[in-house]
């Protein structure tokens, strides 16, 4: 019975290597920092009008399912050996500490975000029916795909699962919150601080790959981790457009507490039967 010996790759390059670190970190920071903005901008105006409810739901369902990415492949032995296996053992793990770290701050921000939800002022919004059977059925998923990895223990291929699940999210995570923009004329209530920040975050944890695949003299960290990339991508195209809604669409719109933003009532993305809207106001027409 033959053992199985597990290389480790190394850096080539010191300097590349110290890029590494500081692209990745520098990508934490501004992903982390950026949910601070739009939690801060809730507590002061003690409403959650304008933030998309749907946005903050699919948002936590993806730091979720990325956390469990991120933290099986950098702490499991098991599955770097199966990484290893797959692409190759001169090949680096392409998850780092920061991920990780990200990962997890991201989960537990998106979970206080979702308890301001309860306890601020709503406005009439509410989580649509559409953004509910998505999580619900993403979650069945998921635990179908844990039973068929348990017999063969395929957790690689389990883990990347969670991956594809948390590159879904990020891709339709950002379109409740745009359409609500576009409806609303208006981007008061979604803080732009989490936007320009979140780019940042793309534009670096991108470089950061790209830096490692310069070293390595190999792009297969980027199909090893497709779901980073993406993840980078997506987040750089919504976040371009919703800079372009609050300074070229709707520049005027600051995100302040107004009488009309208090009491306008946002519908969902989906209307239910049993709730509804009992809205009368009046408008004058000059």
């Amino acid at each position: 019975m033959s053992e199985t010996v597990v290389f480790m790759a190394w850096w080539n390059s010191i300097p590349l290597e110290i890029t590494y670190q500081i692209l990745g970190w520098t990508a934490f920071t501004s992903w982390s920092i950026g949910y601070y903005p739009q939690l801060i901008l809730n507590f002061r105006r003690k409403s959650v009008v304008g933030l998309s409810f749907d946005f903050v739901v699919l948002n936590f369902t993806k730091h979720t399912s990325y956390l469990i990415y991120n933290a099986s492949l950098y702490f499991s032995s098991t599955i770097q050996n199966q990484y290893y296996q797959k692409y190759g053992y001169g090949q680096m793990i392409p998850v780092a500490a920061n991920d990780v770290a990200f990962s997890t701050h991201a989960v537990l921000v998106t979970a206080v975000i979702l308890f301001q939800i309860l306890i601020y002022d709503r406005g009439g919004q509410r989580v649509s029916k559409i953004t509910i059977a998505i999580v619900g059925a993403v979650w069945l998923f998921a635990a179908v795909c844990l039973f068929m990895a348990l017999p063969s223990h395929s957790w690689l291929w389990l883990i990347s699962i969670f991956s594809s699940i948390q590159v879904l999210m990020t891709a339709i995570k950002y379109i409740p919150q745009a359409f609500m923009n576009f409806t609303r004329k208006s981007t008061a209530g979604f803080s732009i601080g989490y936007i320009l920040l979140d780019f940042c975050g793309g534009v670096t944890s991108a470089s950061q790959m790209t830096i490692q695949s310069i070293d390595q003299g190999s792009w297969v960290n980027f199909y090893g981790n497709m779901g980073k990339m993406l993840l980078s991508l997506v987040s750089i195209f919504f976040d371009i457009i919703f800079m372009c809604q609050r300074f070229v669409l709707y520049p005027n719109k600051k995100a302040e507490v107004s009488n009309k933003i208090i009491e306008e009532s946002t519908e969902p993305l989906v209307k239910t039967s049993d709730h509804p809207q009992s809205e009368c106001k009046s408008q004058v027409k000059l």
